[in-house]
């Protein structure tokens, strides 16, 4: 069960996670967000659910998610000032944020791989898909949606890159509040950094980078 007194105990941001949408089940948390007849309007707002019955990642790639044993999420960015028109931008900001957390909370080694991979020990543990929506020629919202392996010990499906989950690494179970806490933190803060000083981004990414995926 999603504890939401002790995520908000964590939860250090102005406006990332502010407004905070949970689900039981969802088709796709990215789909909620980018579904302009959802209303959702509000820059920072996170869409979480405890179970995605679509998810998918790059190439339409399923994303599969064992229900209250990990995080399934997304952010929604609608102000211009955030709206690159190179979304691969924010895949360095949210992988970089995920990398963070886990090195922070759980002393882990993390590699990040192109263009939406976070990986321990050559084993992925979070996905990332960007995507947005356009009104006329210009992009008006995108949603970063994330995925973070965290307490499933058996994964189902085939994958080009075998799967790993915080409790596989550290043999015990994370507290999940905590590390979605930590990930929308240091996304709020990297988000500041990608404003100011976009190469910074890019450098910390490429330093982390152990290949180039397909």
């Amino acid at each position: 069960m999603f504890s939401f007194e002790i995520f908000d105990i964590k939860l250090d941001t102005e406006f990332i996670g502010r407004n905070f949408i949970f689900s039981e089940e969802a088709d796709s948390t990215n789909s909620e967000l980018l579904d302009k007849g959802n209303k959702y309007t509000i820059n920072g707002t996170v869409f979480y659910t405890e179970k995605q019955l679509k998810g998918r990642g790059r190439k339409n790639r399923p994303w599969y998610s064992a229900k209250e044993l990990n995080l399934t999420f997304s952010i929604l960015l609608t102000n211009k000032k955030y709206i690159t028109e190179n979304p691969v931008l924010l895949n360095f900001v949210s992988s970089l944020a995920v990398g963070n957390a886990l090195e922070n909370l759980y002393q882990l080694k993390v590699e990040l791989k192109w263009p939406n991979d976070v990986l321990i020990n050559g084993k992925k543990i979070c996905g990332i898909l960007t995507e947005s929506t356009s009104e006329g020629n210009k992009i008006d919202r995108l949603v970063i949606g994330v995925g973070i392996n965290v307490n499933q010990t058996m994964f189902q499906g085939s994958y080009n890159i075998p799967p790993t989950s915080v409790r596989l690494e550290i043999n015990e179970n994370a507290e999940r509040e905590k590390l979605l806490a930590e990930v929308l933190n240091n996304i709020e803060e990297l988000l500041r950094v990608f404003i100011e000083s976009p190469e910074t981004i890019i450098k910390d990414w490429k330093q982390r980078c152990s290949m180039i995926g397909d």
